[in-house]
C-alpha cells in the first residue's frame, strides 16, 4: 500500500502553538494552532472565520521549521478528494477560506528514490477564491532544494477541463498535471508518478531546481500554518 501514499500531493495543516482561538470563548478551533498539542497528529474539525459549519482538515503536530494524480478535474481540486488521514489534497475552496482568515505560511517536504529529502518555505501563502481561478501569492522562500514556486506568483490555477494558464496550449494536458501553471512550471506537484528519471518533458512530480524537469519525486507534502 506504501505506492498509494506517495500518489498525491498533500495540502495538510501545521500546527504553530497551543493555545485558543482569540475569535471564541468557548475554545473553537479557527485553524490547527487553536488544538492542543498534546492530542496529537490527526483529522481535526476547525472554523475559520465566516464558515459556520466549519470542516474537517489534518493536523500535523510533529513537523516545525525543518504524489499527484493526473487526469483530475477542476471541481476535484476545489473540493478536495483523498483521505484526510492519508494522500490527499485538501480544496481550493479550503485553502482559500484558511489562508484568507489571517497570514499564513507554506512548507512543502519532498524525497527522492535514494531517500534524500529536502524542503523549500515560504513566509507567505494565500489563495484567492474561485473568481479569481484561486490565485496564488506566495513569496520569501527558504531552504535547500532551490526556489521552484516564486515563478508561480500570481498565477492562476489550471486543470485538464479548465484552461487558466498563460501557455499557448492547457499545460495541464500538456504536463499530465493541475497547478498554478504560467507558461509552463517551475514544479508540478500534482502530476504523474513517474519514479524518478523520465524520458518525457516536465510530466511528472518535478522540483525543477533540485532534481530538473526530468525526475519525478517519490514523496512531496504541502503543509500550511497560521505564521507565528
Amino acid at each position: 500500500m506504501l505506492f498509494f501514499v506517495m500518489l498525491f500531493c498533500l495540502i495538510i495543516v501545521l500546527v504553530n502553538s497551543i493555545s485558543v482561538s482569540s475569535r471564541y470563548n468557548i475554545g473553537i478551533p479557527s485553524d490547527c494552532g487553536d488544538i492542543d498539542i498534546k492530542k496529537g497528529s490527526g483529522v481535526y474539525m476547525i472554523y475559520p472565520e465566516g464558515v459556520e459549519d466549519g470542516f474537517n482538515v489534518y493536523c500535523n503536530m510533529e513537523t516545525d521549521n525543518v504524489g499527484g494524480e493526473d487526469g483530475r478535474g477542476w471541481n476535484d481540486y476545489k473540493f478536495g478528494f483523498g483521505t484526510l488521514d492519508g494522500e490527499h489534497w485538501l480544496g481550493n475552496n479550503k485553502l482559500n477560506i484558511i489562508t484568507n482568515q489571517d497570514k499564513y505560511e507554506l512548507l512543502i517536504t519532498m524525497q527522492d528514490f535514494t531517500n534524500h529529502t529536502g524542503y523549500a518555505k515560504y513566509a507567505n501563502f494565500k489563495i484567492g477564491n474561485e473568481g479569481s481561478k484561486f490565485k496564488i501569492t506566495i513569496s520569501s522562500y527558504t531552504g535547500n532544494v532551490g526556489d521552484s514556486l516564486s515563478n508561480h506568483n500570481g498565477k492562476n490555477f489550471t486543470t485538464k477541463d479548465q484552461d487558466n494558464d498563460e501557455y499557448g496550449s492547457n499545460c495541464a494536458s500538456s504536463f499530465k498535471g493541475a497547478w498554478w501553471y504560467g507558461s509552463c512550471h517551475d514544479s508540478n506537484l500534482n502530476a504523474q508518478y513517474l519514479g524518478g528519471k523520465h524520458t518525457s518533458h516536465a510530466d511528472g512530480i518535478n522540483w525543477k531546481a533540485w532534481k530538473g524537469h526530468n525526475y519525478s519525486l517519490k514523496t512531496t507534502n504541502m503543509m500550511i500554518r497560521k505564521k507565528k
